[in-house]
């Protein structure tokens, strides 16, 4: 028998029985669905919140009071916790010393690298509502302040307007510049009338001194929704005694990135009155060290996922062998009559071997089809773009493979050696 009429008649045996075959599809195709689909929606997932945290450049840094604790779930990522004891002092020291608003412009003024550039900002109100005389935004925009050096260190860049002045931060005057989502909100025939204009942001009036341009934006975070004013403003309008003061630093040359860090630490450590034998009680967080804490994070979902795939796989190839152990019993007359024309062990054993083989494969490709779909319709909903793993694409059509190359060899072997004639007899 030639190979060409192994794979016809496996494929024959394979459709004349639909619903078993249909039913083994279904539980190969859910394991393969349930990986591609998880790991697609994590690979978007993971896409997005890098675009949404990693706004700074690589050439960037900020200074901290404490840890940003990006986590998921309830757990922590153990390999991150594990830090010396040095370090945990650090840590635990700095909780609650934040850094106030005189020890952020003291580093600015004393700040002294060549090839850097320094901004200072303050978290003001969240989830706020702006509005002008006919139109008002939902209560999810963000008023932030900050200096004039605020809109580059963190990429922003300017549609329509100026930017902050010197005398706009000292003053703290009502002066604000929009995101895009609010001036398309406000001004929807034309966001550039925006500017000049007076519009409430939490109820209090401020005058637009530019829009913002839109950038990539995620589920996660819209960077469209915000309002920025100078951090005076915000420490004269609202109470900022209990909030801590960011300081970023951005040097112009990577190169110098950790000389200009080292200048930062012994700049900062005398504004934070330490002494020479006491720790940092801040830290100092490079900019690409967020995306790197996401990663680490979202590396033990996809342990997770590959885990479960595997025991769904796992269930799905006893499943399938079960099957083709009943299809030996109810074809045993088949396989005498096959072997009495003069069909060999090997003609039995492979035609068994490629019909397990062949409803694995539809299993696979079923589920990876359905679970890119599924994946990618998440990656739709958190605004990242398409996502194709081909590597788990491969890998899971070889798996499969295998798992029906694995399903199908104890029935293949055991119908390879039925004896002919008891096989004719058999009822």
């Amino acid at each position: 028998m030639t190979f060409g009429d192994t794979l016809k008649l496996s494929w024959r045996n394979i459709s004349s029985n639909r619903l078993r075959t249909g039913i083994t599809v279904a539980i190969i195709a859910l394991g393969i669905c349930a990986l591609i689909w998880f790991l697609t929606s994590l690979r978007a997932a993971s896409n997005s919140l890098t675009s949404s945290f990693s706004t700074m450049g690589a050439n960037a840094f900020s200074i901290r009071y404490k840890d940003r604790n990006i986590r998921f779930g309830g757990g922590a990522n153990r390999s991150v916790m594990k830090t010396s004891k040095s370090s945990l002092k650090q840590r635990n020291s700095s909780i609650g010393k934040i850094i106030t608003y005189e020890e952020a412009k003291a580093f600015k003024e004393r700040y002294s690298f060549p090839a850097a550039k320094v901004g200072i900002a303050v978290r003001g109100a969240g989830g706020i509502v702006v509005n002008n005389s006919t139109k008002k935004t939902n209560p999810d925009i963000n008023f932030t302040g900050g200096d004039e050096n605020y809109l580059e260190l963190n990429g922003y860049k300017i549609a329509y307007g100026r930017n902050f002045t010197p005398t706009d931060v000292e003053s703290g005057r009502n002066v604000c510049i929009i995101g895009s989502t609010v001036a398309d909100k406000l001004y929807p025939e034309n966001p550039s009338k925006a500017i000049d204009q007076i519009i409430n942001v939490d109820h209090i009036p401020y005058r637009v001194l530019a829009v913002l341009e839109e950038k990539e934006s995620s589920a996660f975070f819209s960077s469209g929704k915000v309002v920025i004013t100078s951090y005076n403003n915000i420490r004269r309008m609202y109470s900022t005694q209990n909030s801590s003061f960011a300081i970023v630093v951005m040097v112009t040359d990577l190169n110098l990135m950790d000389v200009a860090i080292g200048e930062a630490k012994g700049t900062f450590r005398p504004i934070r009155k330490l002494d020479v034998k006491e720790d940092d009680n801040f830290l100092i967080d490079k900019s690409d060290s967020i995306a790197e804490s996401l990663m680490n994070n979202l590396g033990f979902l996809e342990k997770g996922i590959i885990a479960v795939a595997l025991i769904t796989l796992l269930a799905s190839s006893i499943g399938l062998m079960n099957i083709m152990l009943v299809a030996v019993n109810e074809r045993t007359k088949e396989i005498g009559l096959i072997k009495a024309i003069g069909g060999t062990k090997k003609d039995i054993r492979n035609q068994f071997l490629w019909e397990s083989i062949l409803i694995s494969l539809l299993g696979a490709v079923a589920g990876i089809v359905v679970g890119i779909i599924l994946g990618n319709l998440i990656a739709m909903l958190i605004k990242s773009g398409l996502v194709l793993l081909w590597g788990w694409i491969i890998g899971g059509i070889m798996v499969c493979s295998l798992v029906g190359l694995a399903a199908g060899l104890y029935p293949a072997v055991k119908a390879s050696k039925l004896n002919p004639i008891d096989a004719l007899r058999y009822e």
